[in-house]
């Protein structure tokens, strides 16, 4: 949510219950209402946007308890972090997404992971539909149908800190300061990897990631930009969660073989 300034806490930190945290709430709620739009028009009709808005809520709070001023991250970026992370969080506990929409955007990550090994390129669409063994008009309904699973997909981008807590990938994106060597080193590294990777991205994809993590507009808005539905940007940000998880598929398998072992 850009060209609004927030507060920054004390140096001192707050503690809940005191009249600034109180401020700081109330100050940031319009915040948590735009997190949870952003989510909400790419899920399901039963999901309700007050529950998202209530699970930003408890992030929120739980941001004011943990931060720390000297790790030098401003508290507007660490509270859009914890904000989404626990409506991503609620979204998982409700296990919304149907298994056989699982086991589709499963298929469809396999393929772009085997046919780009395969073709050292981007895999178009109709290469994807054939190796599938389905059709262009079917692929393109598979994507729409994974839209939501893509959402949680694309935080397990993050990968994976010292503590076995899983990353934001919002928070990789923007550089979340870390003290820890261990997980600075392991967060540059995904962060080296992700930019690569969207680097590698067709012009169009890279640009809807541009627009969408970047410069925060919508699906809506993109469309606009670019003269295309918005159902068919959400089409092209799905792939690009696939062809992103694809590239970084050994590096979350080994991270997710690592929390195991812990």
């Amino acid at each position: 949510m850009k060209g609004k300034y927030y507060s920054e806490p004390p140096m001192g930190g707050l503690k809940l219950g005191t009249p600034e945290a109180d401020q700081l709430i109330v100050e940031y709620s319009p915040l948590i209402k735009y997190i949870a739009h952003r989510l909400a028009i790419r899920l399901p009709s039963h999901i309700e946007l007050d529950d998202l808005i209530s699970s930003g809520v408890i992030g929120l709070i739980d941001a004011i308890e943990k931060f720390d001023p000297t790790k030098e991250t401003q508290f507007k970026t660490y509270a859009e972090i914890r904000v989404r992370g626990a409506m991503l969080d609620d979204l998982r506990s409700q296990d919304w997404v149907p298994r056989s929409v699982r086991q589709k955007a499963s298929a469809i990550s396999q393929a772009y992971a085997a046919l780009e090994q395969k073709l050292g390129r981007p895999a178009e669409d109709e290469e994807i539909a054939e190796a599938m063994e389905i059709s262009l008009e079917e692929f393109h309904e598979l994507l729409q149908q994974a839209a939501g699973q893509a959402i949680l997909s694309v935080e397990d981008l993050g990968g994976v800190s010292k503590d076995g807590e899983k990353r934001d990938f919002m928070e990789v994106l923007a550089g979340t300061k870390e003290t820890d060597p261990e997980t600075l080193t392991r967060l540059e590294e995904i962060r080296s990897i992700i930019a690569k990777a969207i680097d590698m991205l067709p012009e169009k994809e890279r640009l809807v990631v541009s627009l969408y993590y970047y410069e925060e507009l919508t699906m809506k808005e993109i469309g606009e930009v670019l003269g295309i539905t918005e159902s068919r940007i959400s089409q092209i940000h799905t792939k690009c969660v696939f062809r992103l998880r694809a590239k970084l598929r050994k590096f979350i398998t080994s991270e997710e073989e690592l929390e195991v072992d812990d």
